[in-house]
C-alpha cells in the first residue's frame, strides 16, 4: 500500500495515548516520517543556542511550547494532520472535534486569491499632488520595470510586480505640509510570505518615483492589510450532525445562529470572536514558521474596513444545514526566513504535506473556521467552561506537582469538587499520597 493511500487523518482515541505513542500512530498512519518522528521526540531544545543566536539578536535561551496534533481535517478532498503549537487548553481537542463533524459533512471548501503583496511608497512635499499623481499613473510600466529589475529570478518563477495603483491623500485645499501620494506596488511573492521582496522592490521604485513628481519619498514597506491575498474556507453541515452531549442538532444550530448574529451586530463580542478564530489560525501559523503578528494585523484590519468592526467568519441556516464562511487576509510563505533554519519547523510542514504558499492559506482559514465553530457550539449549548475547564484542570493538577498517573487523578477530584485552582490541586495531591 502507497504512503498517500495510509494517508487518513481521521484518528480515533488520539488524545487517550501519551506522546510516543501518538507519534508511532502518525508513522503508521502516513503523516509522520519516523526521522521527523524521532526529531519531536527529542528531549532538550531541538533548537541550539548557536541556531538560535542566528536567528534572532541578544538571544539568551529557547523557549519551548507544547506541539499538539490536530485530526480528522478534510480541506478540498485532502487529509490533513496539522500541527498547533499553543499553550491553551481545550485549542486542540475542540478543533479536531468540529474537524471531525465538518469532515462527516463532506470537508471544508476553499478558495485562494493569488499571492499578491501591497508595497507602500509615501511620496510628501507636493505642491500639487493630484498633478504628481497622474505623472506616476503615466510611468507605471516603468516602475514596474524596476522593480522587477531589482528581483528577476521572482519573475522567472512568475511572480514580481504586477501592477501599480495610487492614491491621493489630500484635502480639499493644497497643502505641501501635510498631502502625500502613496503607490502602491502589487507584488506577486509565489510561495514567500514576501515582507523582505517587497521592501526591496518599494525601495527600488522610490527614488524614481520623487523625481517623476519633484516630491520627497518617505516610507517605503508593506501593507499588512493583504486584502488583495485573502483566503476563503466554507462548509456545510446538515443539522441531525450538530447533535451534541444532550442537545439535539436543531438546538446546536440555533445557539450557533444567535452567537454568529451576536458578532455580527456587536464590536464587542466580534473582538471575542475573532480572538477564538485566531486561537486556532495562530496555533497552526507558529508551528509552520509563520509571522503570525503579520496574519494578526491583516485579519483584525480587514475586520475592522467599513462602518464597524466586523466577525471574520459567519454562520448561516440553509434549509436544515449550517453553513459556514471565513475570508480574510492570509499572508504566508513556505520557503525563506526561519522556515529554513527551524529543523522543527521543517518536521512539522511534512507532517501536514503541505506543498505550497496558497495550500497553507487554504488550511489556516480551515482550521480558524472550525475553531470557530468549536467555540460558539459550546457557548450556545452548555456554555465555553464546562468543556475547557475540565482540559485546564490538567494543567492545574501540574502546576501543583503532580506527575504521571496523579494528574488525572488530581483533576478528576477538581472537577468533581467544582474547585479548579492550585490551592485545591495542592491539597488533593496530598490526600492521594498520604493514601497511597
Amino acid at each position: 500500500m502507497s504512503q498517500e493511500v495510509l494517508r487518513n487523518s481521521r484518528i480515533s482515541g488520539l488524545y487517550r495515548l501519551d506522546p510516543a505513542q501518538r507519534r508511532t500512530t502518525l508513522v503508521r498512519a502516513g503523516f509522520l516520517d519516523p526521522n521527523d518522528a524521532a526529531l519531536l521526540g527529542r528531549t532538550g531544545s531541538v533548537v541550539d543556542q548557536e541556531l538560535a543566536d542566528s536567528m534572532i539578536e541578544n538571544v539568551i535561551g529557547v523557549f519551548e511550547l507544547p506541539i499538539g496534533a490536530a485530526v480528522n481535517f478534510l480541506i478540498d478532498g485532502k487529509d490533513y494532520v496539522l500541527p498547533m503549537v499553543v499553550e491553551e487548553p481545550s485549542i486542540v481537542a475542540a478543533v479536531s472535534h468540529v474537524a471531525r463533524i465538518v469532515r462527516d459533512a463532506g470537508g471544508f471548501e476553499t478558495q485562494v486569491d493569488d499571492p499578491v503583496m501591497i508595497g507602500q511608497i509615501q511620496i510628501v512635499g507636493l505642491t500639487n499632488a493630484r498633478k504628481a499623481a497622474q505623472k506616476i499613473e503615466a510611468a507605471k510600466q516603468e516602475l514596474i520595470d524596476i522593480a522587477n529589475a531589482r528581483e528577476p529570478n521572482m519573475q522567472k518563477r512568475g511572480g514580481g510586480a504586477k501592477d501599480l495603483q495610487v492614491r491621493v491623500l489630500a484635502g480639499e485645499t493644497p497643502d505641501p505640509l501635510r498631502d502625500m501620494i502613496v503607490v502602491h506596488l502589487h507584488i506577486d511573492c509565489r510561495d514567500a510570505m514576501g515582507a523582505n521582496l517587497v521592501n526591496t522592490m518599494a525601495e527600488a521604485v522610490a527614488p524614481r518615483i520623487a523625481e517623476i513628481t519633484g516630491g520627497v519619498a518617505g516610507l517605503r514597506i508593506l501593507s499588512n492589510l493583504t486584502d488583495l491575498r485573502r483566503a476563503r474556507a466554507r462548509c456545510t453541515i446538515p443539522q441531525d450532525l450538530l447533535a451534541w452531549k444532550e442537545f439535539d442538532g436543531a438546538t446546536v444550530l440555533d445557539g450557533i445562529l444567535r452567537a454568529s448574529e451576536f458578532a455580527e451586530r456587536c464590536p464587542y463580542r466580534a473582538a471575542t470572536h475573532n480572538k477564538g478564530i485566531m486561537n486556532g489560525i495562530d496555533a497552526v501559523a507558529i508551528a509552520t514558521g509563520q509571522d503570525w503578528r503579520a496574519i494578526e494585523a491583516g485579519a483584525h484590519a480587514w475586520a475592522g474596513v467599513g462602518e464597524s468592526y466586523k466577525p471574520m467568519a459567519t454562520w448561516r441556516r440553509e434549509g436544515e444545514a449550517l453553513i459556514g464562511e471565513i475570508d480574510i487576509p492570509m499572508s504566508v510563505g513556505t520557503v525563506g526566513g526561519p522556515i529554513r533554519l527551524h529543523p522543527t519547523v521543517q518536521a512539522l510542514l511534512r507532517l501536514a504535506d503541505i506543498q505550497s504558499a496558497q495550500e497553507l492559506a487554504a488550511v489556516l482559514v480551515s482550521v480558524g473556521l472550525a475553531q470557530n465553530l468549536g467555540a460558539i457550539k459550546a457557548l450556545g449549548t452548555t456554555g465555553i467552561q464546562q468543556g475547557h475547564m475540565a482540559l485546564h484542570a490538567r494543567s492545574v493538577a501540574a502546576t501543583a506537582g503532580a506527575k504521571g498517573d496523579e494528574i488525572d487523578l488530581v483533576a478528576q477530584r477538581m472537577i468533581a469538587a467544582e474547585d479548579i485552582k492550585v490551592e485545591r490541586a495542592e491539597k488533593e495531591l496530598q490526600e492521594l499520597r498520604d493514601n497511597t
